[in-house]
């Protein structure tokens, strides 16, 4: 069953998937809570409850999102959480960007957009050409 996307709705999934992403971050900071002040510290209780309500916005998204998508491409915009988390990791955590991990980022990326795009559309759009010159 293929179904034709719209834009707005990969956008969509893609801000689903950055939501999701933030996880891990909430994650970086409950690891570093833990081991400054132990699991019963208010921040670490906190941070946990942060990253419950992350989880929960994103499931609620996801949800509302799925329907519009093929599985097979929802899941694989699913891997993008990858660039996400790399970005997140520089900008919260200063954490070195090595080549491997660029390479391996921008592979995920081009599988994405491989698995987004639809060649049977592509077709057609040279069969509405050829038929346009046609007349």
């Amino acid at each position: 069953m293929k179904k034709k996307v719209a834009l707005k709705d990969i956008l969509l999934l893609q801000l689903a998937v950055g939501i999701y992403s933030i996880n891990t971050v909430v994650g970086g900071f409950v690891g570093n809570s833990l081991n400054e002040n132990g699991v019963m510290s208010v921040k670490t209780i906190g941070l946990l409850f942060l990253e419950v309500v992350v989880l929960g916005v994103y499931a609620i998204l996801w949800q509302q999102l799925i329907g519009r998508f093929q599985l097979s491409i929802a899941y694989a915009n699913k891997a993008m959480t990858l660039l996400w988390s790399l970005m997140w990791s520089i900008v919260l955590f200063h954490e070195d960007v090595t080549l491997y991990k660029i390479i391996g980022v921008i592979m995920v990326m081009a599988g994405t957009i491989i698995l987004n795009t639809d060649p049977s559309a592509a077709g057609e759009n040279q069969n509405d050409a050829a038929k346009e010159e046609e007349k």
